[in-house]
């Protein structure tokens, strides 16, 4: 069935005087529908990535309460991040609880003046055996697609986060090939989120195929440079679980903004709009507040300076945005995000 949401689309929202569309700059101007659906994004962040609600609603860590807080926080767009694979049967087909709990979320998004980017996330799995992830993908966007094909247009597919090798360029070209016209059958006018590989690196977009016709493609990449101070004692990489002190620079701020005019010559010789997807600095290893704001403010500048939307990694669990056990904003990081927010107590 269908998801029909009736609740308008994030574009009369953010019209309505919000601070997020007033204090972010409009992307570039192209050509073609891709264009317009960045020139009403600006301030995002991910969610949902590792919420304990997509197996049990009782252990639900975010609320419904917190898309308003997003909302009235300074943000108008919401990443929701999904590792669908772990909820499909032997056949492939999703799990209907857990699509209930999706249609949930989207709705809720949109009902708080949200727009929302459905993210398909089994990366890992993908990277690590193509051939096994393909089919899920397409099992996994042939649902959705029927499901959400009358969504509003606040609604974006990304097709799959941070492709790499063995996913390599040349190999995802190829999934792709058969990704977006199978999307586009019940989905022709939906804008589609889709990055290079090497775990969307924005090195890899002159290598990244897309049809030439379909201009509703919101081109992605990740900015974690300088990796070594955004990563920093993080778990997950080990040739820097033990590293610490690790200052950002004036020289990392200058790299910063010679990789997004490397970003934008491309986005403005393909014709295509681009949106920053993810960056943060994990803060579980005792990087300095002030250091880690400081980066934030840099990256979040330089986007929006170079007409790029973003979205912030991540609202919840690591690199944190807001304390959902103390139930308020991480400040310094919020007020590098969205200058012009307040420091009011977060709403109930």
């Amino acid at each position: 069935m269908a998801l029909i949401l009736t609740t308008p689309t994030v574009a009369p929202a953010i019209a309505a005087g919000q601070a997020t569309a007033q204090s972010a700059p409009a992307a570039t101007t192209g050509t073609g529908p891709a264009w317009r659906t960045a020139a009403r994004l600006h301030r995002g962040v991910n969610i949902l990535g590792y919420d304990p609600l997509w197996r049990d609603a009782a252990k639900a860590r975010f609320k419904t309460r917190h898309f308003r807080i997003i909302r009235q926080g300074g943000f108008d767009f919401v990443r929701i991040v999904l590792q669908s694979f772990g909820h499909m049967d032997a056949q492939n087909r999703l799990d209907p609880q857990w699509l209930a709990t999706l249609d949930r979320m989207v709705r809720e998004a949109s009902a708080a003046g949200l727009g929302a980017i459905i993210d398909e996330h089994d990366f890992n799995a993908c990277s690590k055996a193509p051939d096994a992830c393909e089919p899920k993908l397409v099992a996994f966007w042939t649902q959705i697609g029927e499901r959400y094909r009358d969504a509003p247009p606040s609604v974006l597919f990304e097709l799959l986060n941070e492709p790499h090798a063995p996913l390599d360029a040349a190999r995802w070209n190829a999934m792709l090939r058969t990704l977006i016209p199978l999307v586009r059958r019940t989905n022709p006018d939906r804008t589609l989120v889709i990055g290079p590989s090497r775990w969307n690196n924005l090195e890899e977009l002159p290598r990244l195929e897309l049809p030439a016709a379909d201009r509703n493609i919101l081109v992605t990449f990740h900015s974690y440079e300088p990796f070594r101070f955004t990563h920093q004692g993080a778990p997950w990489a080990p040739e820097l679980t033990a590293v610490k002190n690790v200052p950002f620079t004036a020289a990392d701020e200058r790299r910063i903004k010679a990789d997004y005019d490397t970003v934008g010559a491309w986005s403005k010789a393909n014709d295509r709009p681009v949106l920053m997807g993810e960056f943060g600095a994990y803060e579980k290893s005792g990087t300095p507040m002030a250091a880690r704001a400081r980066y934030t403010a840099t990256v979040r500048h330089e986007a929006e300076a170079h007409g790029f939307p973003w979205a912030y990694w991540q609202f919840d669990s690591d690199f944190i945005l807001y304390d959902i056990d103390r139930d308020r904003w991480v400040e310094p990081i919020r007020q590098a995000l969205v200058p012009a927010a307040t420091n009011a107590a977060a709403p109930r």
